[in-house]
């Protein structure tokens, strides 16, 4: 029996060594092989050195362009029963074409995260006030949420975003559907092999710095939390990892005060596992910080912000502590770097979060529940949305012109 296709478009190619978002497409792209599906991933992007080899995991990848009908051909052939748009903006870009041709596929957006809310918590920041209701107001945000009413379903990573899109926004539950980050467990034989605290030394911080809050984090860390922990622990460094380090970042590397770019990380968990305490000061940002996954994942217990804690634990408790001024967040960080009793106690949290909060297959059913009852009710869903639909028919009569205008120019 032929498998279903399922569509994968993305806005770049998955960089899991790069980015929590490369981690998650192929959570993703998983979850559907496991629902039997034949995936194929398709984007617009050039290939990077970094990207993940798709091939070795039985996903065919495509090059498609923008504003070009060669995509028209390419979705008429696939035909695919199910698309899933890899960021807003990649379902402005095809969503009308697929549901054009396409449409009875149904259409799934991963936000990743809401970019509007990061959007807005980066203008709040810069102008040195609290986020105000404009903020969230924006022209991205208004962009972000037609496509959420477009779809059939957006995959929401974070509870609290959620819960802002039906308060603030008002989207109807049922386009939403909570789905994080999908991880295996821990096991204790795991745990056992993982290097103690003594054998650990050094603050870590790592995140791919082409993504705004992780850059304004290093500046922060370099600027004001640095200087001051380093006097508490003259011994210590700071190493900092990241990928697409730029010449900005690496003036930053100052060997004198233990302040260290170490750029591309081949290896996080190797690198996660020698350091003793994460630092994770986002000033602003949205969705789930992977950079926390990976710290929990090797034990390694982090100081954090409130934004960098958000929706990461729920009525959990973290895996280290959260403070968002700099002499909490500097007296926080080394407590956990000298207390090995309360550094051990916060490595076991992060343990059971992992298990408990993102293991896997606490949300397989669900999602596979979800896609089948979409299917079978696709037209009466679509029918009660009735937003989503009239969006979808003005971006039709204006997307679809203006793509077919800049098709046109083009040749």
């Amino acid at each position: 029996m032929k498998k279903p296709v399922a569509l994968v478009i993305g806005f770049v190619w998955p960089e899991p060594k790069s980015s929590a978002a490369g981690s998650r497409m192929l959570q993703l792209i998983a979850q559907l092989q496991h629902q039997g599906f034949k995936v194929e991933f398709a984007t617009a992007t050039k290939h990077s050195e970094k990207a993940f080899d798709l091939e070795a995991i039985g996903v065919q990848s495509h090059n498609i362009k923008l504003n070009d009908s060669s995509f028209d051909d390419f979705v008429k052939t696939l035909q695919p029963q199910l698309v899933l748009f890899d960021r807003f903006m990649t379902e402005e870009q095809f969503g009308w074409r697929v549901a054009e041709h396409c449409p009875d596929a149904l259409r799934l957006l991963d936000t990743e995260d809401f970019h509007a809310l990061r959007k807005a918590r980066e203008v709040a920041l810069k102008e040195n006030r609290g986020l105000v209701r404009s903020d969230l107001q924006s022209d991205v945000a208004k962009r972000e949420i037609a496509s959420i009413y477009r779809c059939d379903l957006s995959l929401m990573i974070s509870e609290f975003e959620m819960e802002l899109l039906q308060t603030e926004f008002n989207i109807p539950k049922p386009l939403l559907h909570y789905l994080p980050f999908l991880l295996e467990p821990i096991s204790e034989k795991q745990i056992e092999t993982l290097p103690t605290v003594e054998e650990r030394q050094h603050f870590i911080s790592i995140g791919n710095f082409l993504h705004p809050p992780n850059y304004d984090a290093v500046l922060y860390l370099k600027q004001s939390i640095w200087p001051e922990l380093k006097k508490r622990l003259p011994e210590a460094e700071l190493h900092i990892y990241g990928a697409y380090e730029s010449q900005k970042v690496t003036q930053l590397h100052n060997e004198k005060v233990g302040f260290l770019i170490k750029g591309f990380a081949e290896d996080v968990s190797e690198v996660m596992q020698t350091a003793r305490v994460c630092l994770a000061p986002l000033r602003f940002g949205a969705g789930l910080k992977g950079k926390l996954i990976d710290a929990m994942q090797n034990g390694t217990p982090c100081a954090m912000s409130s934004i960098a804690s958000e929706a990461m634990f729920g009525e959990m408790f973290p895996n280290g502590f959260v403070a968002d001024t700099i002499d909490s967040f500097v007296e926080k960080a080394a407590i956990l770097y000298s207390n090995k009793a309360i550094w051990k106690e916060k490595q076991r949290n992060g343990f059971r979060v992992i298990n408990e909060r993102f293991n896997k297959t606490h949300f397989e059913k669900d999602f596979k529940l979800k896609l089948q009852h979409l299917k079978e009710h696709r037209i009466k869903h679509r029918q009660d949305n009735f937003i989503g639909e009239l969006l979808m028919h003005h971006s039709f009569q204006s997307t679809k012109y203006m793509s077919r205008w800049i098709e046109e120019k083009n040749k």
